[in-house]
């Protein structure tokens, strides 16, 4: 199955990194890299840019803010480096890091390098001859929705990592954040999105309890075990954990799922194949969920709607970038219209009282 493993391509334009400074850098903090160095990236991903560099058979992976970036807190490549450091010893699935660099005069922000894990990453369409029957499809979500079981019960204090956040009101920090990025950001008038805004501010439910949230789980930030695409070998992308209510986690997830009878130009901007047959839907996610830890379900339309807000923020940061001219990526040019698509959505579950 080596042919559908998560590969790297020539680098974006725009999007070069500096070899001459890069390499000898790398040299000294990592001694044993001792071949040229060669770099390529992964284009997938939407937020922080990701290099392969690759040192004859040794190879690594690299992690930088975007060009252009004006959001400095949410491509904090630190608290990042943080996170995959103490979560490494206690959770599996978290890359290793090896360095972090805080010297902008290297590349021109700061980065991190860890290792490089092999898997198949499950975006919008399978990979070309990859098949998963019902049966393997129903494993995967298992597997997918008791992973996020498993890191919200992780003893995150024990792992060094207490004060990554600040559990106390957090619910209402979220609501209160994301809406002012999205004033900031704002570039078109989007009246369901604005009404979904208010009224996750007038339903927000007291808080359910603390965890590590990984605040952007999804199917394309998972590694599957190449001869077992049921089992997650490596969860990626750490940039905005934090410790926090494990409930808000759970419906930037549910946010992210599509089923077969949503709306298609929901479905064809999906984040994985969530809706081929045997798949579960998002009341099953829940429900299963809901099992291995226990919550209260009873707020669920109010945390999946925040997800589908937090969603919509975030494609209106990039679509930011874009209509800035601080990115040339074309795949951002029409991201203004998935804004309105996914406040439609909210107030849509709103209405009905279903996710």
């Amino acid at each position: 199955m080596d042919q559908w493993l998560d590969s790297s391509r020539p680098i974006r334009q725009g999007e070069a990194l500096d070899l001459d400074k890069l390499e000898p850098y790398l040299r000294a903090q990592l001694p044993e890299i001792r071949e040229p160095l060669v770099i390529e990236q992964f284009p997938s991903g939407f937020s922080n840019l990701t290099y392969l560099l690759r040192a004859g058979d040794m190879e690594f992976v690299l992690r930088r803010p975007p060009f252009g970036n004006r959001v400095k807190s949410a491509h904090d490549m630190g608290r990042e480096y943080r996170v995959l450091d103490r979560l490494n010893a206690i959770y599996p699935q978290a890359p290793k890091p090896y360095l972090y660099c805080d010297d902008d005069a290297v590349l021109g922000a700061p980065f991190y390098v860890m290792e490089r894990r092999r898997g198949v990453i499950l975006r919008r369409e399978l990979p070309a001859g990859l098949e998963l029957s019902p049966v393997m499809a129903e494993r995967l979500c298992e597997s997918f929705i008791d992973n996020l079981a498993t890191l919200h019960t992780l003893d995150y204090q024990a792992a060094g990592l207490g004060d990554l956040g600040k559990p106390e009101g957090y619910v209402e920090r979220q609501i209160g954040g994301w809406a002012k990025r999205y004033q900031k950001a704002q570039t078109d008038s989007w009246a369901e999105l604005d009404q979904t805004a208010a009224w996750l501010h007038a339903h927000m439910p007291t808080e359910s309890g603390a965890s590590l949230v990984h605040n952007d789980y999804k199917y394309d930030n998972i590694l599957l075990d190449p001869d077992d695409l049921t089992q997650i070998v490596g969860v990626l992308d750490w940039e905005m954990c934090t410790v926090g209510d494990p409930l808000m986690d759970l419906g930037t997830t549910l946010a992210y799922w599509t089923e077969a009878t949503d709306d298609p130009r929901w479905r064809a901007a999906g984040f994985g194949p969530t809706a081929m047959p045997g798949s579960m839907t998002r009341q099953q996610l829940a429900d299963r969920y809901q099992q291995q830890t226990g919550f209260d379900g009873s707020s669920l339309t109010f945390y999946f709607c925040f997800g589908l807000f937090k969603l919509a923020v975030i494609v209106q940061q990039i679509y930011y970038r874009f209509f800035k001219g601080h990115t040339q990526d074309p795949r951002f040019a029409n991201l203004n219209e998935m804004v309105g698509l996914l406040g439609q959505v909210a107030a849509q579950a709103i209405e009905r009282d279903k996710i």
